[in-house]
């Protein structure tokens, strides 16, 4: 009986699919993740489910919606009833490691892996402890506007959180290596990075190198006069109508910082598995949880359905059992991770999972008798929804795309965003009142609308939002056990002096 694959899967944190050179950025460098697309397959159009760390983390796991678990906000927390890859993976025989952040909320911080090295940069409890990002408050590095503003060289407690989990990881597979061979266990790590998250502070000799090769975004005249009413509220609510060039060029500089300070990280763990003879029969899956508008269309951060914030990386790899070296342009999503591994492992499918396994995306095409690789029956279909609750004040949300067509619906609002990826990648020219498209658009709202409901949704985080002071107030009056959260060691924060 051949021995089933080991299984290493690396997740950051806000990666936009655009700032990869393999994806055809000209200025950033990757070489780690460059190297890993050319041994493997690498997806175009990759969505995540919500754009948002929790909720999209939480489908990652589970295979199923933000709809469908009820974790829409960062405040939410995933059912321990719910089965997630990792129960599945452990119960076929594997030993399964987290290995750093996946932001789990509550008291589960396993959620069905068997052993976890080094915590998350977050409390598991409200008013539990948060990350120590030196001048920057708790809670404010997410999405407000500081995060920008203090952009430039230095070194933040994100950087030594990564640095930490990749040690552990090149540690755990050095040890896996001098075990026998023969084990009868392979193992399931997934390795949970925090960058390239803002704050946009990087390395000095990062910076300093991309503070003279980025470009600062531009977009057509009138645009933001013009633009879907939803995205000028999401930008009059987060401040961001107005940064100036110079704060751009800086925080772009030091978003591109944290991108290749990632890949060193990634690069550094691939080594290992190369040099201990595990990459023989391991399959190697990067991802993110959402992407970084980096300032593109004047936005920053994640929470819209832009490109570059609902896109994610998404690299497989697997030598003898993949495709070597292939782009992949079918529309797919995180949820299908779940499935995928499932039958990589030849596990139990989670039996609520929404996403499709991509086995058939990733082996090497059958050819038909005119010598034609033969087409794959695969739907093309993705969604992402978006809740941010009272804090943000964004209305809920559903994206959906099918082919060419994306549709983002804004609850509230009278009219959707409607764009052909084909002839606008960079989504400038909004249909979504336009009567020439009535079909499509009117085909769109009827599937974005499936399974979802913005009423239902507000009514959940409403009572959430209402239940948080108290659960708040008791874990600062308690300081109940959080073993996995991981405490920066001093010295961890040099920021820049603004």
């Amino acid at each position: 009986m051949a021995r089933k694959p080991n299984v290493l899967l690396i997740m950051s944190d806000q990666h936009s699919p655009h700032v990869l050179g393999c994806a055809g950025d000209k200025v950033v460098r990757t070489p780690h993740l460059d190297a890993l697309a050319a041994r493997g397959v690498r997806f175009t159009s990759n969505y995540c489910p919500a754009p948002l760390c929790v909720p999209s983390r939480m489908a990652f796991l589970t295979g199923q919606t933000p709809s469908d678990t009820d974790v829409w906000t960062n405040h939410c927390v995933l059912n321990s009833n719910v089965p997630t890859f990792a129960h599945s993976l452990s119960a076929a025989g594997y030993d399964t490691v987290l290995c750093g952040r996946m932001h789990f909320r509550g008291p589960d911080q396993r959620h069905g892996f068997m052993s976890r090295l080094i915590g998350d940069v977050g409390a598991a409890y409200p008013g539990g402890r948060g990350v120590d990002l030196g001048p920057i408050p708790v809670g404010s590095t997410g999405q407000s506007r500081i995060a920008v503003d203090v952009a430039g060289p230095g070194r933040s407690s994100y950087q030594v959180f990564d640095e930490h989990v990749a040690a552990a990881c090149r540690e755990l597979l050095t040890w896996q290596a001098s075990q026998d061979r023969k084990r009868p266990r392979p193992f399931a790590v997934v390795v949970g990075f925090v960058l390239p998250h803002c704050p946009f502070v990087c390395p000095k000799d990062l910076f300093d190198e991309y503070y003279r090769k980025v470009t600062l975004p531009t977009w057509p005249q009138g645009y933001h006069a013009r633009v879907h009413p939803a995205v000028q509220d999401w930008r009059r609510r987060r401040g961001i109508v107005d940064v100036p060039d110079e704060t751009i060029r800086r925080a772009r500089a030091g978003y591109y910082g944290l991108v290749t300070h990632m890949d060193t990280q990634i690069g550094s763990i691939l080594d290992v598995l190369r040099k201990t003879g595990l990459a023989d029969d391991t399959v190697v899956i990067y991802t993110s949880d959402h992407g970084e508008m980096a300032g593109e269309h004047g936005m920053w951060w994640k929470s819209c359905f832009y490109e570059g914030s609902a896109g994610v990386p998404l690299i497989v790899s697997g030598p003898r059992r993949f495709a070597a070296g292939r782009v992949a342009r079918e529309v797919v999503s995180l949820l299908d991770i779940a499935p995928t591994l499932t039958e990589v492992a030849g596990a139990k499918p989670l039996p609520h999972a929404r996403g499709r396994s991509l086995l058939p995306l990733l082996s090497e095409r059958k050819r038909g008798a005119s010598g034609s690789a033969k087409k794959i029956d695969w739907p093309n279909l993705a969604f992402c929804e978006h809740y941010s609750s009272a804090r943000r004040g964004d209305p809920p949300g559903r994206m959906v795309r099918r082919g060419p067509w994306k549709l983002n619906v804004y609850h509230g609002y009278d009219a959707p965003q409607l764009f052909n990826l084909d002839d606008d990648p960079d989504e400038w020219n909004d249909l979504g009142t336009d009567p020439a498209h009535a079909a499509v658009r009117q085909e769109l709202l009827e599937r974005v609308h499936e399974g979802w409901s913005p009423e239902r949704i507000k009514a959940r985080v409403k009572r959430v939002v209402s239940d948080y002071p108290i659960l708040a107030a008791w874990g600062k009056a308690v300081r109940p056990p959080d073993p996995d959260h991981w405490v920066p060691p001093p010295g961890s924060n040099i920021f820049p002096q603004t």
